[in-house]
């Protein structure tokens, strides 16, 4: 354990601003309790072009508050180091240049001391823009949200890139030590099928709190009558598609997707190898027995499409999955659960869709393209999500290490169908008789 110092906590503003303070700090804390488990040299290696290290993570969602929030907000702001806006700048071409992103791993300078340097003095800043407003000028509410929203991303994003690391060591270290579980078995029973009706649903974000650009504007769906399944596919249930010659079927899979079998030799989900004859699993607890019991997790959409092929089954469309979303409660295991891992469904079901949050983020069928009527936002920030909207699939409902307060039915993600480092998994759908 490093040992990270938390920065002390700034004066909290006493204007009716203080609850967007509270969530702000609170995120902000817990980015630093995230790091905290890790070497100074953890936080630093890449593992692969899709990671970032760490330190980048920390640094990253720091320049965010800095670029986006206390420059254009807070007269008299210092920059706490100009060069950082090289550093540190994702993709956002307005701000200029920027470190290559599969190079990010490059940067053993600045130290994790100066980054951990520059949160605090963001961080005081922000403390000070909030506690001389007592009423938020236009704009910065909104912008705060989405600095919030924006760091929740980034955590879930260092909890798969560390996965990622720890993975790629012939060491298999954990990220925190084993908890204590029941080790669980094969489903007794296979998945239950839910019937939705077909109609024109409104689909996208209604309400007044935050939401991605990418969740608007609302808009009608024609869908037709479908059926969802129950809970997630298990490992249990993967281990029959690959007993079964499923990465050897070149007919279950698409084109890209045979291709990619053949030339990364997947034949198994990513993370998953034998020894002795018995299936293991790298988590963040290290290299572990398979439960059975538990969604599958760390498949690329050509993974989850060949398996519904040969379930003789299909992906749901994104706009089926809200549907069915739309009325389940948004509880489940996220990262407040602190399991870190996908688990079991519960044994109930009461004729609803369970596991519909949380767990793993689940493919659909539909290509990530704009709602009709969808217009970028202005400025740098409109760069966030439209410019991204081809060759890419829709996931949905959060996984075991996404913020709870961040999900919600309409929340969009988005991957590329080769992409498997983040804890996705798959439900089957199929139409109605």
């Amino acid at each position: 354990m490093h040992g990270l110092v938390l920065t002390p906590d700034p004066q909290r503003p006493t204007s009716a601003c203080s609850a967007l303070g509270d969530r702000l700090f609170e995120t902000r804390k817990r980015s630093i309790e995230l790091a905290d488990p890790l070497s100074a040299e953890d936080m630093v290696v890449q593992a692969m072009e899709d990671a970032s290290p760490t330190k980048w993570h920390l640094a990253h969602t720091t320049w965010f508050f800095e670029t986006f929030v206390l420059a254009p907000y807070l007269p008299g702001y210092r920059l706490f180091d100009e060069a950082f806006n090289y550093c540190f700048n994702s993709y956002y071409e307005r701000q200029g240049p920027r470190q290559p992103r599969p190079k990010r791993g490059l940067l053993t300078r600045p130290s994790l001391d100066r980054i951990l340097a520059y949160r605090e003095h963001v961080d005081l800043a922000l403390a000070k823009l909030l506690a001389d407003q007592t009423n938020l000028p236009p704009g910065l509410a909104h912008r705060l949200d989405i600095g919030i929203n924006h760091e929740q991303q980034h955590q879930e994003l260092m909890l798969t890139d560390i996965l990622s690391l720890f993975a790629a060591n012939p060491l298999r270290p954990a990220y925190r030590p084993t908890r204590f579980r029941s080790i669980g078995g094969a489903p007794l029973e296979p998945a239950c099928w839910i019937d939705f009706p077909g109609g024109v649903y409104q689909i996208g974000y209604e309400g007044s709190g935050f939401a991605w650009d990418n969740e608007q504007p609302r808009h009608d769906a024609l869908i037709h009558p479908f059926r969802l399944a129950d809970r997630l596919v298990t490992n249990w249930e993967w281990l029959e598609f690959i007993a079964d010659g499923g990465y050897e079927t070149a007919t279950l899979w698409l084109s890209d997707g045979w291709a990619a079998v053949n030339r990364e030799n997947w034949h198994a989900p990513l993370y998953w190898e034998t020894h002795d004859g018995e299936w293991l699993g790298m988590s963040l607890e290290g290299l572990q027995p398979l439960r059975l019991d538990a969604p599958v997790a760390h498949v690329s959409y050509y993974e989850a499409d060949a398996f519904a092929r040969w379930s003789g089954k299909r992906l749901p469309t994104e706009f089926e999955w809200e549907v069915a979303a739309i009325t389940s409660p948004r509880r489940g295991n996220f990262l407040e659960t602190a399991e870190l891992r996908p688990m079991p469904a519960e044994a109930e079901t009461n004729g609803s869709p369970r596991q519909m949050f949380g767990d793993v983020w689940e493919w659909t069928q539909s290509a990530y393209s704009p709602y009709p009527g969808y217009r970028a936002p202005q400025g740098a920030l409109g760069e966030y999500n439209g410019k991204f909207m081809v060759g890419q699939h829709a996931l949905r409902g959060g996984s075991c290490v996404t913020p709870l307060s961040h999900i919600r039915a309409s929340y969009r993600n988005f991957f590329y169908p080769h992409q498997r480092w983040q804890f996705m998994g798959l439900r089957l759908a199929w139409e109605v008789d």
